[in-house]
Order: structure tokens, then sequence, then C-alpha cells
């Protein structure tokens, strides 16, 4: 049996350590995911932060990491007299989050990264937004034919379509969630392959 997983992290990860209250060693998830689900491939679907570097969305699928490592390098090599302390600071901060990317890379995680963009809030606030969903349903059909059993890691009930139609063809369907953070939708779809992320914690909480 041929099995992927695919992560929406933005759902799964949502406030990072933070929110889940432990920080994830993602090296020993991948070994996880490998040695209870046998699993082959692992696609992860999040944002990054790329300040002005030209992403063409025409030809490009995924944000090419090692030049938004590059760029950012050379805005604070380069433009350090004209940026306040707090944009140095966040431009280290996501070179920090890039550099994390390309360790989940070097790890084995085949990345699919979109630009975070801004949107203005009708109170004057600005929202951060990189939205994967559709990118990840999108590869969820794409790579249809090429697994047996396939292990969504997101609670998300946007993906119900998608995971009542891969369950009609005959597709194993498991999601590993985070209890709190699952539509209720979901966990009555899974049922008994539903799993919690939260139970995990020993077993994949950063020593």
């Amino acid at each position: 049996m041929t099995t992927f997983a695919f992560i929406d992290a933005s759902n799964l990860f949502y406030g990072g350590e933070k929110s889940l209250g432990w920080k994830i060693d993602y090296q020993k998830l991948l070994l996880y995911l490998r040695e209870k689900y046998n699993v082959s491939k692992v696609f992860y679907f999040g944002g990054i932060e790329i300040h002005q570097f030209v992403y063409d969305y025409q030809t490009q699928e995924t944000v090419p990491l090692r030049a938004v490592e590059q760029h950012l390098l050379s805005l604070l090599k380069n433009q350090n007299q004209e940026l306040n302390e707090a944009e140095l600071l966040l431009i280290g901060r996501h070179l920090q989050r890039t550099r994390f990317y390309l360790r989940l890379e070097k790890f084995g995680y085949e990345l699919i990264l979109k630009p975070v963009k801004l949107y203005d809030q009708e109170d004057g606030t600005t929202k951060r937004k990189a939205n994967c969903d559709v990118d990840m349903t999108f590869c969820l059909m794409r790579y249809k034919d090429n697994f047996n059993r396939v292990i969504i890691l997101s609670g998300d009930g946007d993906f119900l379509p998608v995971m009542k139609y891969l369950r009609e063809i005959g597709k194993d369907v498991t999601i590993l969630g985070r209890g709190k953070r699952t539509a209720k939708e979901i966990k009555q779809f899974a049922g008994n392959d539903f799993r919690d992320f939260e139970y995990l914690k020993n077993r994949l909480r950063m020593d």
C-alpha cells in the first residue's frame, strides 16, 4: 500500500508552540509518519514572508527558498542604514523562518509554500494570510492515482468534499488533527480513522 501525507500547516500548527503548548520536532514527525503509516511522500503546505522578492505565480508552484534566503540577507546587508530596528528584527525573524523551511526540505518534506499577503481590515488593522487550501486540494487530486492511502494532517472542514471523494474512489483516508481545532464534520467523517495530534506530545516533542 502506497501512502502519502499532506500537512496543512496553517491549521495544524496555528499559533505554534504558544498555541500547542509544546515544541514540535519535525524530524520526529517525519519519522513517525514513516514508521506508523509507511508514508513515502510528505507534502507540507504553508506561507512565507518574502519582502518584495519577485515571485511569479504564473510559472512557480512554490517559493524558491534559497533565492528568498539570499534576498533577505541582501536586505539586511545593503539596506541596514534605511531600515529601522523593528524592520531589521522582522526581516531577521523571517530569515530564520526561511531557514527553518530549508531544514524541513533537508529532512525530506516536499514543500508547497505561498507568499504571505497583506489585507487591510475595516478597523484599520492589517491581516497576514497565505491560504494554501486550494493548493493542497489540488495536490490531493493531482496525486490521487499515486497513493492507496492518504494521511491528512488538518482539521479544516473545507477539505471535507475532497476527503469524501477520495474515500468514494476507494482510497483509505486517515485524519491526524488537533482535537480542539478539528471541525465536527471532519471528526464525523473520519470516525475511527481520526487521530488526535495532541496525544503525540511525548512522541514528537522537541527535547
